[in-house]
């Protein structure tokens, strides 16, 4: 059922053009993707992913639609090839998850190798009490640090551009308007006295 959800706001992306609502359903989108992950026991990958999918990039998104259009700017060209390329990778991923194990099985790699070495040595070398923290913290320490790093990376280069102002000199200061106003004021004044000094002249002359 969660899967065919993702399938429907997939479609949905892809055929708005609202961006406020693509933003929006890109939310749903991750926090059905973390309900997926808590469903495989993946807690952590589903506590990121509420984080930073629905979070952090939902209010990065919101905040870059503040300084663009709300609406996309129809194609030139036909999607037909992106829609192409995108089946043809579906496709050959589906196709790699065919010589996996099945899910939750003892006989799969990691459930005869990894996991019992984790659980059994894990409180001994780490002194974490919790396997996943244990995991995530120091047998994967460098790993997450890595991942911090890009989120965080990722974060200030956006901010950076959000944050951007415009060039200084290419705008002009309210005192150039001003005089530049106040000059034009002048002028229009002056040209205006001597339309009138010529039109009486001319008047007494006749």
């Amino acid at each position: 059922m969660l899967l065919a959800f993702l399938a429907i706001i997939s479609l949905a992306i892809m055929r708005l053009r609202n961006l406020f609502g693509v933003v929006m359903l890109g939310g749903i989108y991750s926090l059905l993707m973390a309900s997926i992950f808590v469903i495989l026991d993946a807690v952590d990958v589903a506590f990121t992913e509420a984080a930073v999918g629905a979070g952090i990039s939902t209010i990065l998104m919101l905040g870059t639609l503040a300084l663009t259009t709300s609406r996309e700017k129809i194609p030139m060209h036909t999607p037909l090839l992106p829609l192409v390329v995108t089946f043809v990778t579906g496709a050959m991923l589906v196709y790699g998850t065919w010589d996996m194990p099945a899910f939750g099985s003892a006989e799969a790699p990691p459930n005869q190798h990894v996991a019992p070495y984790y659980l059994e040595q894990g409180m001994v070398e780490t002194g974490v009490p919790n396997i996943v923290t244990a995991v995530l913290a120091s047998y994967r320490g460098y790993d997450t640090l890595g991942e911090l790093a890009v989120i965080f990376t990722a974060g200030i280069g956006v901010l950076l551009l959000l944050g951007r102002r415009r060039d200084p000199a290419r705008v002009p200061a309210k005192s150039e308007f001003a005089s530049k106003n106040s000059a034009g004021g002048t002028e229009t004044t002056s040209a205006t006295e001597e339309n009138k000094s010529c039109s009486s002249s001319g008047g007494t002359a006749a």
